[in-house]
């Protein structure tokens, strides 16, 4: 009686092992579409690191023109 029920026992976990495996295909879909989001996210990180070089950029030509205009306004001219 105790192999009888030992055997089932055995038996009863070999199924649940069995049964708890995933689908590979699930799997690789799954793990292709995490890796297409994290593709996804990268490139909108940059995107807007990109964006925001330029607005730096452009502050800092504006800043420029305005000191140079600033500069040439404040030239002294020589009164006879």
């Amino acid at each position: 009686m105790k192999k009888i029920i030992a055997s089932v026992i055995v038996c009863g976990f070999a199924v649940t092992m069995v049964a708890c495996g995933g689908n590979k295909a699930e799997e690789a879909a799954k793990a292709k579409a995490d890796s297409t989001a994290v593709a996804d996210s990268i490139a909108m990180v940059e995107a807007e690191a990109a964006a925001i070089a330029k607005v730096k950029a452009d502050s800092t030509v504006k800043a420029d023109s305005i000191a140079a205009a600033v500069a040439a306004a404040a030239i002294p001219t020589k009164k006879k």
